[in-house]
């Protein structure tokens, strides 16, 4: 496979494709080369690019809101669940 180096990039269009490219869900060097297949009239039907992952909040407001004994009670109550049983991963 060939490589291709593109010099004078300008700040706009860098700061541009990498916005496509987190948007899309893809790397910066596969949207490229995307866009570029597009602009020479090779663009074949890709398959939808992954969309990026979605950050939830509702729960921030309890993060760290237990105290000490809250939490030592909690790893205490699922020490148990925590422990790998070695005959289920031969």
């Amino acid at each position: 496979m060939k490589q291709l180096t593109v010099r004078q990039i300008d700040p706009a269009l860098a700061k541009r494709l990498r916005e496509t490219a987190r948007a899309r869900g893809l790397s910066l060097n596969r949207t490229v080369l995307l866009l570029l297949r597009q602009a020479a009239g090779l663009a074949r039907q890709e398959p939808e690019p992954p969309k990026a992952p979605v950050r939830h909040t509702d729960l921030d407001h309890l993060a760290g809101t237990w105290s000490e004994q809250e939490a030592q009670e909690f790893d205490e109550a699922v020490r148990e669940l925590r422990q790998v049983d070695p005959e289920l991963w031969r």
